[in-house]
């Protein structure tokens, strides 16, 4: 490469939780302005981030590099995934384009981002975050509640693979993110500790399929709820 060439930036762009109009205006401008786009990708080929972007954004002029990550525990082939989607981001880079990868919900909360971000900082390549509208706080808006009413009680956000028998004791309001596989051992939980009244899911929130559930006491998902299910207890 040229080193008198300037290197592209790399953009995490948080694109909220589903609705394309909860990117923020600098999203926007951000996607319009970066000539490629770096798409989360599962196995099947289903692109959600970018569908969603798609809804704001006329992507149709830029090029779209799909990364695929694994789900797999094990730490060593996560690593190796991260590798790879940030050799393929560099691809472009290292031409001098700016690459915006997609992120749902906010770039900063449990984001694959954040991994990349940190590769290519590395590397010596610019990485900028743009912030998105977090998952939970679309949940807690589509439910029209306030997660925190006592400003002397904490807010607790937890992922889905934290067990919830750590999480539910803890003072103030909890957040279980994409806890829809574990739903029916958190479901007996809250019935023992009395507290499926002042629990709630929404499954799904802004996208095709949303499920709002204001009041697990009376009504519930059966089974599991699928990845993108958020769970709210309050105190």
């Amino acid at each position: 490469m040229d080193e008198r060439m300037k290197k592209g930036t790399f953009y995490g762009v948080g694109i909220g939780p589903g609705d394309p109009e909860l990117l923020t205006l600098k999203a926007v401008r951000i996607l319009r302005e970066c000539p490629v786009i770096a798409a989360p990708q599962t196995k099947s080929g289903e692109t959600l981030a970018l569908d969603i972007a798609r809804g704001a954004v006329d992507l149709s002029d830029k090029t779209v590099v799909p990364l695929c990550f694994t789900m797999d525990p094990d730490r060593e082939k996560q690593a190796e995934a991260h590798r790879a989607a940030a050799d393929a981001a560099e691809t472009y880079l290292a031409a001098g384009q700016d690459v915006a990868m997609l992120n749902l919900g906010d770039v900063s909360i449990y984001a694959t981002y954040g991994y990349l971000m940190e590769i290519l900082r590395e590397r010596g390549y610019e990485t900028v975050m743009i912030p998105g509208v977090p998952s939970f706080c679309a949940v807690a808006a589509r439910l029209g509640v306030s997660l925190t009413e006592d400003m002397n009680k904490p807010l607790h956000i937890a992922p889905g693979r934290v067990a919830p028998e750590e999480t539910l004791p803890l003072p103030g309001s909890k957040v279980l993110m994409k806890s829809g596989s574990q739903l029916p051992r958190v479901l007996a939980l809250l019935r023992e500790r009395g507290e499926l009244e002042h629990s709630m899911l929404v499954k799904n929130c802004g996208l095709p399929g949303e499920e709002v559930y204001p009041n697990l006491a009376q009504s519930a998902p059966e089974g599991g709820a699928g990845y993108f299910a958020t769970l709210i207890v309050k105190e």
